[in-house]
């Protein structure tokens, strides 16, 4: 049986985020990047939650593109960030050590998020499966191209060469797999609550108009309606 029928699991994953520095966030022109940033962001916030190891690498940081995203650093405070040259990752021991550190322990199927998907996310992606046995998963709505052509053949030459594409919604649900697993239920919930858009707005209506709950934040009194006079 093909391990690529095997479901995403917080055992079997880990992930990297590659290159999401400010510069390389200008030229994109596949997704807004303000979309881009929330779902990179979300996306980091469910690997913690499901305890996944994260490497986070950067390219010319001084010199060029500017800090990792603050937004994602906040997520993982605590995590090293690896500094390179090339703009392929794979090209990096540090990066290498990093994955294979994990990779050990089981964690064979790697979830990648980075810019630009055509040439970080492509050569890093087809390096590390053309030496290792390692899985690649690239979240296609947290990377992103320098044009909607330039983001789609990417990501068709990465699939034609055996990646798996998913996005960061799809991922979080993978490792939440049921409902039942109340350890990470309020946790996940509140994530997709901030970062899900129409399905977090959802999830807050069924809370107070279907459930009788507590609306999530204090506001101030509800006055009205007053109809003015005609």
């Amino acid at each position: 049986m093909s391990s690529k029928l095997q479901v995403l699991t917080p055992q079997n994953s880990q992930i990297i985020f590659i290159d999401q520095q400010p510069q390389m966030a200008f030229g994109v022109q596949s997704i807004d990047r303000q979309v881009l940033k929330n779902n990179v962001v979300g996306l980091a916030k469910a690997a913690k939650i499901f305890n996944i190891p994260t490497t986070i690498t950067t390219v010319e940081t001084d010199s060029f593109s500017g800090n990792t995203f603050p937004e994602l650093l906040a997520v993982v405070p605590g995590n090293d960030i690896l500094e390179r040259t090339s703009m392929n990752s794979w090209d990096d021991q540090n990066v290498r050590d990093a994955l294979a550190k994990h990779a050990a322990d089981g964690r064979k199927k790697v979830v990648v998020s980075g810019l630009w998907t055509e040439v970080c996310n492509t050569t890093f992606a087809l390096s590390c499966m053309h030496d290792t046995d390692y899985e690649i998963y690239m979240v296609a709505d947290a990377s992103g191209g320098t044009s909607v052509d330039a983001h789609k053949y990417a990501m068709d030459r990465m699939v034609q060469a055996g990646v798996v594409p998913v996005t960061w919604q799809q991922v979080l649900l993978e490792w939440q797999r049921d409902w039942a697993r109340k350890e990470t239920y309020d946790a996940v919930t509140s994530l997709v609550k901030e970062h899900s858009g129409a399905y977090g707005m959802g999830i807050d209506y069924a809370v107070t108009h279907v459930h009788g709950g507590s609306e999530r934040v204090s506001h101030g009194k509800r006055i009205g309606p007053n109809p003015a006079a005609i």
